[in-house]
């Protein structure tokens, strides 16, 4: 039998919320919507990110700039202002992307995603580090200096592919070195980092960015990078055609070769900031919406905890369009909510995550965590299955797949207090916080292309999918402070219990 063993005699350790530091949204104009600041909203009030992060902060979308008649460069923030103050009454901070470039800004024609995004170097560098300048002199004064500093500045994204940037390596470290200065000119407290890149066939940059800086005595606060759980790097219109990654710790794998490239470094000790992250880099893979994702999200972050400093998940919200907006309710989008709001299995796994107290215990097991506070005991154990896929994501997790019955989980608790407790137990796994399946098994997959679902059957699948315990149980624990818990799992289940000692 699976056993986790609790002592809370034992001295807990701070829980590390690496997990928790960001989480991404598609690019800025999406966060101008007023259905996506009340996703964001939901997902601040279960999970509490610190930092989000997304692109087109400079695309033209965002209206930032334009040249006069005479070639000066006039700046509008209006939209800026909207986005950023909108979260930080939410009390998340951004990470901020620097790009991509705007038109009158830009040295060709290439963009990117069906709201073209222009991802060309710019025809002249000062006019990029005046853009840049002017944007961090704005949010300094807006927001303050000392508020600024708790941000971060991302110099570009994925540059290394041909997609997402049209220059050199070089031409890229030129982009760096000319925001890095117009950034810390404005506050050298101010953190930049990059180089934001993603899939190993290409290179990571990593090496070389430090390399670079280092020998050019060029600041560099931390290195960002990105992995998904499938091969390749970009698929623009959610037309590719793959399968999860057979080996299931190969996003660990890239967390460590991206601390093992900066530990080799002249730079060592770095923070290693995955701005992206998910096990599948198509924004049309069913994957997404499984409930396959929640196992595999803990599975994941767990081992990468000292490793990474920040594991961005990509994203909170299907409100997101670069090959354009999602044709259906479940249409394989990133998001831990689809557009109508209804929360996938991936918000459960982090809401449950995110909602761990402070204190952690030992469990003796490596896929669970243990947390106590002066209130409670939360205890969320999973199981995670690698699918054997006879098909591609796209046709694979399309299905109904029922999950297979595991033997039961025994949970035995040192420690407590004698008396009463409540045991609260939540469930994400097939049929259990599951919208998709839901979703399929009530025929609304049928509706597309002729209706969308009323109203009334979206509130149903809200009300059936919101989190709610389970089950909740007494439990009696005696003078020897011994309790067991036995929980019943199956394959790709999350289990969260929380036990709250009964006041009279």
């Amino acid at each position: 039998m699976r056993t986790l063993h609790i002592d809370l005699r034992t001295q807990p350790k701070p829980l590390d919320r690496f997990f928790a530091h960001c989480v991404g949204a598609g690019r800025a104009g999406e966060m101008l919507r007023a259905e996506a600041i009340n996703q964001l909203t939901s997902v601040q009030d279960a999970c509490g990110f610190q930092y989000l992060r997304f692109h087109g902060l400079f695309s033209d979308d965002m209206a930032v700039c334009r040249l006069d008649r005479e070639g000066k460069a006039l700046y509008n923030w209006q939209y800026v202002d909207l986005v950023i103050d909108d979260m930080l009454e939410r009390k998340i901070r951004p990470l901020v992307e620097l790009g991509f470039m705007p038109d009158c800004l830009k040295s060709g024609e290439q963009t990117i995603f069906w709201w073209r995004g222009n991802v060309t170097p710019p025809k002249d560098m000062r006019q990029w580090h005046d853009l840049v300048s002017a944007f961090t002199r704005h949010v300094t004064n807006r927001y303050g200096a000392q508020e600024v500093r708790q941000w971060y500045f991302e110099v570009w994204n994925e540059p290394n592919l041909k997609g997402f940037f049209t220059g050199t390596m070089q031409e890229y470290f030129d982009l760096y070195d000319a925001s890095v200065d117009a950034v810390k000119a404005v506050d050298p407290a101010y953190r930049v980092g990059g180089p934001g890149t993603a899939g190993l066939d290409t290179g990571t940059w990593v090496a070389e960015l430090i390399d670079h800086c280092a020998k050019g005595s060029i600041p560099l606060d931390f290195i960002s990078t990105h992995a998904y759980g499938v091969d390749g790097h970009l698929d623009e219109f959610g037309n590719s055609r793959h399968r999860l990654e057979k080996n299931q710790d190969c996003i660990v794998e890239e967390a460590l070769r991206a601390r093992n490239d900066v530990e080799n470094s002249a730079m060592p000790g770095l923070p290693v900031i995955f701005t992206e992250w998910s096990n599948s880099y198509s924004p049309r893979d069913n994957v997404h919406d499984s409930y396959v994702t929640a196992p595999f999200i803990l599975y994941t972050l767990k081992r990468c905890q000292g490793i990474a400093q920040s594991m961005s998940y990509w994203t909170f919200t299907d409100i997101f369009e670069e090959p354009g907006p999602g044709t259906d309710p479940f249409h394989g989008g990133f998001g831990m909510m689809n557009i109508q709001g209804l929360k996938k299995p991936s918000f459960h796994a982090y809401r449950f995550l995110c909602e761990l107290p402070d204190n952690e215990l030992e469990t003796g097991d490596a896929d669970s965590y243990a947390a106590m506070d002066e209130d409670a005991v939360h205890v969320l154990l999973w199981h995670y299955a690698h699918p054997d896929q006879d098909a591609d994501n796209q046709e694979y997790f399309i299905r109904d797949l029922p999950a297979k019955a595991l033997d039961d989980a025994e949970v035995e608790l040192e420690g407590l207090q004698s008396g009463d407790y409540t045991v609260e137990t939540c469930r994400v796994g097939h049929m259990a916080n599951d919208v998709y399946t839901l979703y399929l098994r009530q025929g609304l997959r049928e509706l597309m292309g002729r209706e969308t679902p009323t109203r009334e059957q979206i509130e149903a699948l809200r009300e059936q999918t919101d989190g709610k315990p389970e089950s909740t149980s007494t439990l009696h624990v005696g003078h020897d402070g011994k309790a067991k818990l036995i929980v019943h799992m199956r394959e790709n289940d999350v289990v969260r219990m929380i036990l709250r000692k009964d006041v009279y």
